[in-house]
């Protein structure tokens, strides 16, 4: 099995509802998004995926997304205030945690087509959570 990495840094701001510690406040982060896909053959230039070709289709869409957007559970209240004061916003249908995150960027690489197998979301340089596909998270 052959796996190839790329990563994606972009900066974020969210809030935590109904938690009890500082995430309940909006704040901000440098963010890294670990994507890896993998495959037992490779194409005929030798390549699982091109790493340019994940930086521009799935790093363009993280950046018209993610990047410099405040990431709310959808019921937060500031939505629609950040909405009309012209605030970027990106609504989410869970709880913006990192472990969230990574399951919504994997699953919107998945929904391309690419073979990914775990997206590892880094939040600050020493907090990460990751999401694995199924079928690995089962042999673990």
């Amino acid at each position: 099995m052959f796996r190839v990495t790329k990563e994606i840094l972009f900066c974020f701001g969210h809030r935590l509802m109904n938690y009890d510690g500082k995430c309940r406040h909006l704040h901000g982060h440098n963010g890294r998004a670990v994507i890896t896909v993998a495959g037992r053959e490779l194409d005929e230039l030798g390549m699982v995926v091109d790493f340019s070709a994940m930086r521009k289709h799935i790093g363009d869409w993280i950046d018209r997304t993610l990047d410099h957007k405040m990431l709310l559970f959808q019921s937060d209240p500031l939505v629609p205030m950040l909405r009309a004061a012209g605030e970027p916003v990106y609504s989410m249908d869970e709880h913006p945690t990192t472990e969230n995150i990574a399951k919504l960027i994997y699953d919107w690489v998945e929904a391309e087509g690419y073979p990914v197998v775990e997206v590892t979301m880094w939040e600050t340089p020493t907090s990460y959570a990751t999401y694995q596909a199924a079928s690995v998270a089962a042999v673990i």
